[in-house]
């Protein structure tokens, strides 16, 4: 998916079978980078990753693709090893966003309690993860609260898992993804949760064009991954 190539297909289908749907161009199984049949467990899922198929032009583009790159990355990277992809979830959990809080000014301090301490509260009511928020540059999480998120992580799979750690990723918090994923939040609370910080800088200092277009770039990101979850269901 790394890499832009000339459209060699001319239909795209969806077959159904055993429960399974596949994404068929010109009645072949697209294959993930891999080398495996991708094969989704939903119907929705299926016909938005072939629309996204149907969508290309006389070349390949697959940063317009993201639906079918976290398709692949469940099927080549999570699904044969889950473990891996709930420790690399739990790592991002210990250094999660919400927690790491400002000193000073007030003002800030003040936007991160109204913003972040209702998610931290949702979490330990929701999964019995009880995080510690504090102004330090270290944080240590209880084990606890790891266990209990490491718990309502064995419950997923390989497609929901793939998603949550993009979303986690992109927004550099567990709990923000979690929130997405149990549309606690939409995409674009979740996504100003997890900017409050940079937000709070630009209207003090003004937004760089650059750090805009980036900004623009992942709040779509972001959108397509809630996107992907939404078809899972």
């Amino acid at each position: 998916m790394a890499v832009s190539r000339n459209r060699f297909y001319k239909e795209v289908s969806v077959d159904t079978t055993d429960g399974l749907h596949r994404v068929l161009l010109d009645g072949k199984p697209v294959k993930t980078p891999g080398g495996a049949v991708l094969a989704l467990p939903s119907s929705a899922l299926a016909q938005a990753i072939a629309d996204e198929w149907r969508a290309q032009d006389t070349t390949i583009n697959p940063q317009t693709m993201l639906l079918t790159k976290l398709a692949n990355t469940a099927i080549d990277r999570v699904a044969p090893n889950p473990a891996h992809a709930r420790e690399q979830l739990l790592s991002l959990a210990k250094s999660d966003v919400v927690c790491y809080r400002a000193a000073s000014p007030s003002d800030l301090v003040r936007r991160q309690e109204l913003e972040w301490d209702p998610l931290i509260a949702w979490a330990r009511e929701h999964f019995g993860a009880s995080l510690c928020a504090a102004d330090s540059l270290t944080i240590e999480q209880g084990q606890m609260a790891m266990d209990a998120l490491a718990a309502s992580l064995s419950k997923l799979d390989a497609f929901s898992l793939a998603a949550l750690y993009a979303a986690s990723s992109l927004c550099g918090s567990l709990v923000i993804a979690l929130a997405l994923s149990e549309r606690t939040l939409n995409p674009e609370r979740a996504f100003a949760a997890a900017n409050l910080d940079k937000v709070y800088q630009a209207e003090r200092w003004g937004w760089d064009p650059q750090e805009t277009a980036k900004t623009t770039a992942e709040r779509a990101e972001l959108n397509q991954i809630s996107r992907f979850l939404e078809l899972l269901r």
